[in-house]
């Protein structure tokens, strides 16, 4: 095992002649596709890797320069793909993740034969012309707050982004996983997040790009997806799903499982 598919607890799953990898966002882990990956072992190569910072992998790798932008995170993503040999992949990212893979296909373009972005979003802070969803004071109390107590902020935002109440399994889920990270990373990784501006990039981004959106996502404003879709550099589409919440793969696998499906085995005017 190479050093990066060591750090990153990478694990290479099923046989096919295409390879799908799969990239998880803030808070969470691999294990966020649990609900994916059974459809997806009998006919693609799967791969599985989790994010530095996330709390499955070893904190002391955590370099705060590195990841204070999602550059290092795209290096990471490359560093993998090239230890594990794949010259051509489908590319599938929820949130941070989606543009950690649009960052990467501007660097390397030739291994990603498209990307699925799923609750996507470039910048989440609102400017003069721009809707993000968040103002810069939402996101210096919500810093705050990870500073002060990370287990009560932990309890209070899970419900909130993932949609439901904290019984649901897929509150409880996401709970668990955000809690397992370190506070002093989850407040770096947080804060990066919340304060990139990868606007500029997006006409960079080449290859083809499905965007799938819930209907309703605290972090994420359908009138991001639409920004996404005219700005991209290349061919791309969006589709709303009737979900809530910003981890709809988890909360409601239902619904949608089957449209990821569709998108990884259908290219853009093919669907």
């Amino acid at each position: 095992m190479g050093v990066a598919e060591d750090a990153h607890n990478v694990k290479v799953l099923g046989s096919g002649e295409k390879t799908v990898v799969l990239g998880h966002g803030f808070g969470t882990d691999q294990s966020l596709w649990k609900h994916l990956v059974p459809h997806l072992v009998d006919e693609y190569r799967v791969v599985l890797y989790d994010n530095m910072g996330a709390g499955t992998t070893n904190p002391d790798y955590f370099d705060f320069e590195r990841y204070a932008s999602l550059e290092g995170y795209a290096y990471d993503l490359l560093a993998i793909l090239e230890e594990l040999q794949i010259q051509s992949c489908i590319f599938v990212g929820h949130s941070l993740s989606s543009m950690t893979g649009a960052i990467a296909s501007i660097f390397r373009p030739d291994l990603f034969e498209k990307l699925i972005m799923i609750a996507a979003s470039p910048r989440f802070i609102n400017t003069d012309d721009y809707f993000g969803g968040f103002e810069k004071e939402d996101v210096d109390q919500l810093c705050n707050a990870i500073e002060t107590n990370y287990k009560s902020w932990c309890s209070g935002f899970a419900p909130l982004v993932v949609g439901g109440d904290m019984d649901s399994v897929a509150v409880q889920e996401f709970s668990r996983t955000l809690f397992n990270m370190r506070p002093d990373i989850a407040l770096s990784v947080f804060r990066t997040i919340f304060t990139f501006d990868l606007r500029h990039f997006l006409c960079r981004v080449t290859v083809p790009c499905h965007i799938v959106q819930s209907t309703k996502d605290l972090a994420v404003p359908l009138a991001v997806s639409e920004y996404l879709h005219q700005n991209l550099g290349g061919q791309s589409l969006v589709e709303v799903i009737s979900t809530e919440g910003h981890l709809p793969q988890l909360s409601s696998p239902d619904i949608t499982i089957p449209v990821i499906l569709r998108h990884i085995r259908h290219d853009i005017g093919n669907e």
